[in-house]
């Protein structure tokens, strides 16, 4: 069993900086890929990004690659989303994955783990 909470969201403007965190309990945190995925209002999940369990290979959405950085700090068993230049189309709530021995999968559906999520509104 993982347990995985997401922190971090918040209200920003546009052209702004948040960063978001998502913790980890429970089964041994570096024996998993991690993921970000967010929800819109009326919209289908959309994968964010995610990185993988050895070596730390990333992977981005189009709509967010050379904006957001995704990273891992498994000491702490942490998993981090830094995202600089905020548009409002990113206003989603935000939520963390995790899949044993993950290799960066953009599919919702092969993640074993989510947390509850984190609201982010980018504001015009």
């Amino acid at each position: 069993q993982v347990q995985l909470v997401e922190s971090g969201g918040g209200l920003v403007q546009s052209g702004g900086s948040l960063r978001l965190s998502c913790a980890a309990s429970g089964r041994t945190f570096e024996n998993y890929g991690l993921a970000w995925f967010r929800q819109a209002p009326g919209k289908e999940r959309e994968f964010v990004s995610a990185i993988n369990w050895n070596v730390g290979g990333t992977v981005y959405a189009d709509s967010v690659k050379g904006r957001f950085t995704i990273s891992r700090d498994n000491a702490k068993n942490t998993v981090y989303l830094q995202m600089n230049s905020l548009k409002p189309e990113d206003t989603a709530v935000y939520y963390c994955a995790a899949q044993y021995y993950g290799m960066g999968d953009k599919a919702g559906d092969e993640y074993d783990y989510w947390g509850q999520g984190t609201q982010v509104t980018v504001s015009s």
